[in-house]
């Protein structure tokens, strides 16, 4: 046997024993797709070990996450520092070796994958910032920004609606230095793909205006090697073929549904690694393997320290440039942005979708690397970048993306260009269609990806639409996420607050915006970046009532407030806020001084699900809310029905006062 035979074996083996020892996990796809992968990661991808965070590697997306031990085992045996002892604790507590790919977990994982078809968009994603920051920074003869994206998929991945919804925009924008592994084993977990899949792949991705490259042996690393140079130069992104047999080797399992997410069972175990001429020990890299993938790597490490010349010889002759570069790729906030008063200036109220499309162009001047499109509502949305250019295949400058009516794929094509790093990533569309988004804006929340996410149409305010349009149990949807900030605004100055946390806090943040006309607030400001605060001044020191609400409905609030002062001589404190998680998080003292425990008397209104709010109310209070849908209406008429009023908030606090 070859060295190249054995490393792939021994790639294979590992995988089969990480699974066998936890007694959990999928070594079917590793052992069939082990040969594509040994091809792309030791013979083509331009990757270094040794500083997994170059900034101008290749990315590599393993949208089948469930195939894990094949990128730990890669990992491994490639040098990263993911010892053996981790490859031993596969899918244990606390290792860095859990049951699908974590970004930030482990070294050298690009992306956070296991959802099927997630990832195929995520490398879009990566695909795409790599085009737009080439298109900033190369210049002739320095081009420090020029790498490519691979990705590995299996059917289930194709099978997934989101994965088309990237395909076909990946093809539209010819992403040309995206490339695609497809492991096309015809195996799921219910068995032959036939029972559900019998379309044509290679005419779909050339409908879908990809080169299709097939190879006719994916179990032979050299078909594969040929086929990733031969992508090298198509002027569109790439789809390779790759026919394979799930669990190869092993003769109980090979071609079968059982190989897919179970062991192999340590009597098949033995008898698979006997069958490709491998040790019996288990976990075993013999020195030559490792000196073989070491002596590969070499070329990658030549290539960072080439790439480094080249970018100093870059700072020199391109300083300003440069510099420019180091800002892009930096986390932090100018302080041009936030010490900047114009941000703050708003002569009157408006619908928070226009404010926040006032707030996005203030930004855009400040942030030269603020970036995103719409799900083909940007003029209902109003998330366009004046005079920023849409970016498309001809013009890879353009600030302005055109996502189309494709909500899932763009959330997670996000993902891909927020973790690419050097941009602020934002998308946008409906409110209610964030049940398109809401798996990919989950993955960014356990990313940590300060996405933005722009969704306007925030209540029944949308109208006549009707119940489809009117978004209702949303907001509880997301405020339900962990480490994710649902901000719903009450008036411009809490709208650039939600700008600032979203830029500042580096987790992803939605903005839950108003189709109808909101005041402006000579009270609001920056407080509203704590989450919550009160806004205004009560009748007396210490309140009778507390009101809380978010977004439109706190000018209900707030004209409730005053009638209760002047004609029922009732103090009531109105406390705007805009993002509950945001002020949870806050310190004890300040949450008891906004919501003194003392006040057991509190309202909170908000033209959505009531579920959230009973946290904050407790057993005495009483929440004004929504649960049930809509209906096609003027969006005046549906407030007055379904008792967002003032009036109704008036009559509330005095029955809960009178018991």
């Amino acid at each position: 046997m070859n060295m190249e035979q054995k490393t792939v074996n021994t790639i294979r083996m590992l995988a089969a024993d990480m699974v066998q020892k936890a007694n959990s996990g999928h070594p079917g796809a590793p052992m069939g797709i082990a040969p594509a992968a040994y091809a792309l990661w030791a013979h083509v991808m331009t990757h270094n070990p040794k500083n997994p965070k170059w900034l101008n590697r290749d990315r590599f997306v393993l949208s089948c996450g469930h195939a894990s031990a094949l990128e730990y085992s890669l990992l491994h045996t490639m040098g990263y520092d993911l010892p053996m002892d981790e490859l031993k604790n596969f899918r244990q507590m606390g290792s860095l070796t859990p049951g699908h790919p974590e970004y930030g977990r482990t070294p050298g994982v690009e992306t956070t994958t296991g959802p099927l078809g997630q990832g195929i968009a995520n490398a879009v994603g990566f695909a795409i910032a790599e085009t737009m920051l080439a298109a900033k920074f190369n210049r002739e003869n320095f081009p420090v920004m020029d790498h490519r994206t691979y990705m590995m998929c299996g059917d289930g991945c194709l099978q997934e609606g989101i994965a088309h919804e990237a395909i076909s925009l990946a093809g539209n924008l010819k992403l040309n230095k995206l490339t695609l592994l497809y492991d096309d084993n015809d195996i799921t977990i219910e068995g032959s793909t036939d029972i559900t899949f019998t379309e044509d792949v290679q005419k779909t991705f050339e409908a879908c205006e990809w080169n299709v490259i097939r190879v006719e042996n994916g179990n032979d690393y050299a078909q594969v090697l040929a086929a990733l140079e031969e992508s090298k130069s198509s002027d569109k992104p790439t789809l390779i073929i790759c026919p394979t047999k799930i669990g190869f080797g092993c003769p109980a399992k090979e071609g079968k549904p059982s190989a897919h997410g179970e062991p192999l069972g340590e009597e098949n175990l033995a008898v698979t690694k006997e069958a490709l001429g491998m040790p019996a020990d288990k976990f075993s890299v013999q020195e030559d393997v490792y000196a073989h993938l070491a002596a590969c790597m070499e070329k990658n490490a030549q290539a960072e320290a080439k790439w480094n010349e080249l970018f100093k010889a870059y700072q020199e002759q391109y300083p300003e440039l440069a510099a420019e570069w180091e800002q892009w790729f930096s986390n932090e906030l100018p302080d041009e942005v936030l010490m900047n008063d114009e941000l703050w200036h708003f002569e009157k109220g408006d619908a928070t979708r226009s404010t926040s499309g006032v707030v996005l162009n203030k930004l855009a001047k400040l942030l030269p690397n603020l970036v995103g499109g719409s799900a083909d509502l940007a003029p209902s949305n109003k998330s366009d970048i004046k005079g920023g250019g849409e970016y498309s295949a001809e013009n890879r400058s353009g600030r302005n993306m055109h996502f189309g009516i494709r909500e899932h794929a763009m959330a997670a094509i996000c993902n891909g260009m927020a973790l690419h790093g050097g941009l602020r990533v934002y998308c946008a569309t409906f409110f209610v269609f964030s049940d398109y988004m809401k798996h990919a804006m989950r993955m960014a929340a356990l990313m940590n990806l300060p996405v933005m996410y722009i969704l306007t149409h925030d209540s029944i305010g949308v109208g006549e639409d009707g119940a489809t349009h009117q978004p209702v149990e949303h907001l509880s949807m997301l405020r339900s996420m962990p480490n994710f900030n649902a901000f719903r605004p009450a008036d411009a100055h809490e709208t650039v607050a939600a700008y600032l946390s979203a830029l500042t806090t580096g987790t992803p943040t939605a903005f839950i915006l108003s189709r109808q006309n909101l005041p402006l607030y000579a009270e609001s400001d920056g407080r509203a970046m704590k989450g919550a605060y009160v806004l205004g001044k009560e009748c007396k020191e210490t309140p009778d009532v507390i009101l809380l609400g978010t977004g439109s409905e706190v000018e209900q609030l707030m004209q409730a407030k005053e009638i209760l002062c002047k004609e029922h001589h009732i103090s009531a404190r109105v406390v705007s806020m805009p993002c509950m998680d945001l002020f949870l998080s806050q310190s004890k003292e300040y949450q008891e001084e906004v919501l003194p425990s003392s006040i057991r008397a509190r309202v909170a209104m908000e033209a959505g699900a009531t579920m959230p709010w009973y946290r904050f109310i407790g057993l005495d209070g009483k929440v004004i809310g929504m649960d049930h849908y809509g209906d096609s209406a003027p969006a005046k008429l549906l407030f007055e029905e379904f008792g967002f009023t003032t009036e109704n908030v008036v009559n509330t606090v005095k029955e809960l006062l009178n018991k």
